[in-house]
């Protein structure tokens, strides 16, 4: 009888397909392994086989599998249900969540390949551009479209290739691009494994007149360790082989020649095999030691608890105890960060009490090193701790007992483009339930939901209410920047009070953070005689100048500009930069400051791994004196030395269309705030801002969290916005506006008709236009005692029924839940 597989595809396509399995395969396919499966035209894909069957589908001649490519599962069912959940909770495809999930060097896609014809003889002289393709493949007969676009600088290759195989000078060919290659070590040994003593000896003496190739041999017998009796030989590298003896690769070659000697090569991860001093845990305080024990015996009665602790509290080495105590219980535990900033300190205070036990995973890592820590996780010698940003919650794991969300607060927990657009957050709670395991959100300043769900019962909740060592939080002080720009008293962004704060604490030899919500040099450009902005052309915003690139970017398509001369409107040349970026910031405090060490840390400081690890390093050490950055600065950084920390601009955040902007300006500068006076003395916080009788400011000033809270409850009670209601925000795009507005009316009434007065819009959204794509949303208000499972299958109808409708074919239509 035929077997059939269903498969999932990286693809977003809703459903799951199915496949025949050819009769050599039926004893090598498993649930969970990934195989790779023909789609389309021509095209090929690494898909994940989910059910193994006898059943025939209906309305389409099923294609076989091509090939297997695992002999055991890389999803487990585990995962798989978590899968499943994700997608039907995000409404997203279950190819949405295997494209986030797996990293790509599992994900074998087809890139087409060109081929030169050798037979073919043009009659007429081709035109430049064939020619140029041609003169390419010439060279290297065998080329992927890719590597052509790269070697002609043809922007536009795809045509004059269609034109050279309308021609016949060419062929294509699809080919798998093998993303993931093991890494192997050349390593050397004796051609003769069953050397003996007699041997040596012979080999000496036939070398005795080749005194390179003697020495060679005699650093690899000792290498080796081939006279120690009753040892296993150890192996020994090339290059080890070729440094010890200090001899060049043509002697090893001359021995190879001979057969005395031969290379093999031998498979070696990528990962960290560093062996760390492992230290003993800190013990805890008195205060830290009573919330460990609340955690505890919030445990025992339910399944999530916050810990809600004042910036430098110590909640880490709450985590690390409670790690330890997952561990004594054979469990493996997932430690979440919102940043990828934030690994590189904590992994160093990790390594030394969990040393190899510790695995690390985040994009900033190789993807080949991200497939090697995936392929271990599923091993049974896999790590027992993960430190990890979002996309950690997708690894295998087989025994989760704890998951700790550190700064649980933060929205860069939140996945926006693409989908799935999942909350690690809730994701992570939802992962815990599966395996049973405990939750613990950590953080100073709480997001207003999850605060509501401890107080009301639903998580359990601890204070931790002292810092540790008894220091005192921040002293801040509000500079009114509003009134010192009328009386011309500001420097450049900085105010009178702020720059003798960080003369006086460069004087004392101490350290300064700077805190500027805005990359750049300037948010934008204005000509000074007629106002005229630059703006993208592809997108509803005004255009940053970079200074340091020279040119001017869109932080949301990431088209780049040069800086005109003149203004093309009027032709004046007086160009004015408008508002104050990290760069303007770096720039203005070293003309300021010219004996200090400036350094800025931001999206464009920080595109690598050891970018960020050296910035961090270097202001540890000492080695830096100001700080500059955006919001990455806030998150959860432990310096010893800060003794000032500025907000140069509080306005920014406040003045923000959204329900959440006051929670996440608290948040931000309550955490900003929080990296002043960390060891020694009480820090200080200079807070510019132009609107000062904000209540909010002042609840900073406070640290009166509890009265924002009860602030923001009341606002949101009123306006139907979470923790009362769930939301769902429903985004349509198209290149067209015309066709963009009937289909949002269209879709609007149909949402209607199903939810009523629970649907808001459509309304432009505040940046209207992205990437040549017009958008309109509309919002969906649920009650909590709704049924979302309903509304979600209605909101799936709907997106159905619109793409059905010939009219609106190349509409993209997609849904937020739960948007932060």
């Amino acid at each position: 009888m035929k077997k059939f597989v269903d498969v999932i595809v990286p693809l977003p396509i809703a459903n799951q397909y199915t496949y025949s399995l050819p009769q050599e395969m039926e004893e090598m396919v498993q649930i969970g392994c990934r195989v790779v499966v023909p789609f389309g035209r021509k095209k090929f894909y690494t898909a994940i086989v989910t059910h193994v069957h006898y059943s025939a589908p209906e309305g389409y001649e099923t294609k076989d599998l091509c090939e297997v490519l695992d002999s055991s599962p890389v999803l487990l069912p585990e995962q798989y249900e978590f899968w499943q959940w994700l997608s039907d909770y995000y409404l997203c495809t279950l190819g949405d969540v295997y494209k986030a999930a797996i990293p790509s060097g599992m994900k074998l896609e087809s890139e087409t390949l060109v081929e030169y014809n050798p037979d073919f003889e043009a009659t007429v002289p081709l035109p430049e551009k064939e020619q140029t393709i041609l003169d390419l493949l010439s060279r290297d007969p065998e080329q992927c479209i890719t590597q052509l676009e790269k070697a002609s600088g043809l922007k536009n290759v795809l045509t004059v290739i269609k034109s050279l195989l309308d021609k016949e000078a060419i062929f294509v060919k699809e080919e798998l691009k093998r993303n993931y290659k093991s890494r192997t070590e050349a390593r050397v040994k004796l051609a003769n494994g069953e050397a003996d003593e007699a041997y040596l000896e012979q080999l000496f003496n036939d070398l005795s007149r080749v005194p390179k190739q003697l020495a060679a041999l005699m650093k690899y017998v000792e290498l080796s360790g081939w006279t120690s009796k009753g040892c296993a030989l150890k192996e020994v590298t090339k290059k080890e082989l070729l440094e010890k003896s200090g001899i060049s690769t043509s002697v090893l070659n001359g021995l190879i020649e001979k057969k005395i000697m031969e290379v093999y090569h031998q498979e070696v991860g990528r990962l960290d095999k560093r062996t760390w001093p492992l230290g003993d845990i800190n013990p805890l305080n008195a205060a830290q030691q009573q919330a460990y024990s609340d955690i505890l015996q919030c445990f025992r009665e339910k399944n999530v608890c916050l810990l809600h602790g004042v910036t430098s509290s110590g909640k880490t080495e709450i985590y690390i105890h409670l790690i330890q105590k997952a561990l004594s219980a054979g469990k493996q535990v997932l430690y979440l960060l919102p940043e990828i900033a934030l690994t590189t300190q904590i992994t160093e205070r990790l390594k030394r009490v969990f040393g190899h036990r510790l695995g690390i995973y985040h994009s900033k890592f190789p993807d080949a090193e991200r497939v090697e820590i995936w392929q271990k996780q599923l091993k049974e010698e896999s790590y027992d701790v993960i430190l990890g940003v979002r996309s950690s919650i997708f690894l295998p794991f087989r025994k989760l007992g704890l998951v700790i969300v550190d700064e649980e607060h933060e929205n860069t927990y939140k996945q926006q483009d693409p989908a799935p657009r999942y909350h690690a957050r809730s994701s992570a709670i939802m992962l815990a339930s599966m395996f049973k395991a405990k939750v613990l959100l950590g953080t100073a300043t709480p997001c207003v939901e999850t605060y509501f769900n401890a107080t009301s019962g639903k998580y359990g909740l601890v204070e931790l209410k002292e810092r540790y060592k008894e220091l005192q939080l921040p002293q801040i002080d509000l500079v009114d920047i509003k009134e010192l720009t009328h009386q011309k008293r500001m420097q450049g962004p900085f105010s009178p009070t702020l720059v003798r704060q960080i003369k006086d604490a460069l004087n004392r030899k101490e350290q300064v953070i700077l805190f500027q919500n805005r990359r750049g040099f300037a948010p934008m450009i204005e000509c000074h005689t007629c106002g005229w902005v630059p703006r993208c052309k592809n997108c509803d915003v005004s255009l940053t100048y970079h200074k340091g690139l020279n040119q001017l970017t869109c932080h949301y398509c990431g088209y780049t500009y040069q800086v005109p001369r003149s203004c093309p409107a009027c032709g004046g040349v007086e160009l004015m930069h408008r508002g104050f970026g990290t760069e303007r910031i770096e720039d203005d405090i070293k003309l300021l400051f010219p004996e200090a060490k400036v350094a800025r840390m931001d999206l464009d400081t920080t595109r690598t791994r050891t970018a960020y690890e050296k910035i961090i390093a270097d202001f540890q050490q000492g080695r830096t004196d100001i700080l500059i950055g955006t919001q990455m600065v806030s998150k959860g950084l432990d310096f010893d030395h800060v003794s000032v920390v500025g907000i140069l601009n509080a306005d920014t955040m406040l003045n923000f269309p959204d329900f959440r902007s006051y929670e996440r300006a608290f948040q931000l500068m309550a955490q900003v705030a929080g990296r002043a006076g960390r060891k020694n003395k009480q820090g200080l916080v200079i807070l510019q801002t132009k609107s000062p009788d904000l209540p909010v400011v002042h609840q900073v000033i406070r640290n009166d969290y509890e009265q924002l809270y009860y602030d923001q409850l009341a606002e949101r009670q009123m306006f139907k916005y979470p923790p009362y209601y769930r939301l769902i925000y429903v985004y349509l795009k198209h290149r067209k506006e015309d066709v963009l507005d009937l289909a949002a009316d269209a879709m609007a009434a149909w949402l209607r008709a199903g939810l009523g007065d629970r649907v808001l819009g459509p309304d432009k959204p505040p940046v209207a236009r992205i990437q040549t794509l017009f958008i309109k949303k509309m919002i969906i208000k649920v009650e909590q005692n709704a049924s979302m499972a309903k509304v979600r299958h209605y909101l799936l109808a709907v997106q159905r029924a619109m793409g059905e409708d010939e009219r609106f074919r190349s509409l993209v239509v997609y849904y937020d839940v739960d948007p932060q």
